[in-house]
């Protein structure tokens, strides 16, 4: 969500050049973690009961969704970017862009929910069996 606002701060060929360099090392670990966190959140469905379960089910499904959005609505993008970066930007750059930061509005929210839903499980009280 920070860098977003900082990407309309700066010129557009800086813009394009640091977007470029950046999806090369988040093309890995960005999706990789949303991966670990998917499977983790899943893993914690699987070994909690009743309400737990379905929130932990939940945020695995909202990262599995923030996967997606970032799979098939960023990265066809991040690839445009890149050439933009090496040639010149089209006429509908201005367009494009706005979709990939929509996008990533929406990969965040779900993100940032699925967190929220975690961090709400692990914090919750856990009553003791016969209390």
């Amino acid at each position: 969500m920070n860098l977003a606002p900082t990407f309309n701060a700066v010129p557009l060929d800086t813009r394009l050049d640091f977007h470029a360099e950046l999806m090369k090392m988040n093309g890995i670990t960005v999706q990789g973690a949303m991966v670990l966190s998917a499977l983790s959140s899943l893993a914690l469905a699987g070994c909690t009961r009743g309400r737990p379960r379905g929130l932990a089910a939940a945020a695995g499904a909202l990262t599995v969704a923030s996967f997606l959005i970032t799979r098939f609505g960023n990265v066809p993008i991040n690839g445009r970017i890149k050439q933009w970066a090496a040639t010149a930007p089209p006429a509908d750059h201005a367009d494009v862009l706005h979709r990939w930061e929509l996008f990533n509005d929406a990969r965040t929210l779900t993100a940032v929910v699925a967190f929220a839903l975690l961090i709400f499980l692990a914090l919750r009280p856990v009553r003791e069996p016969g209390s």
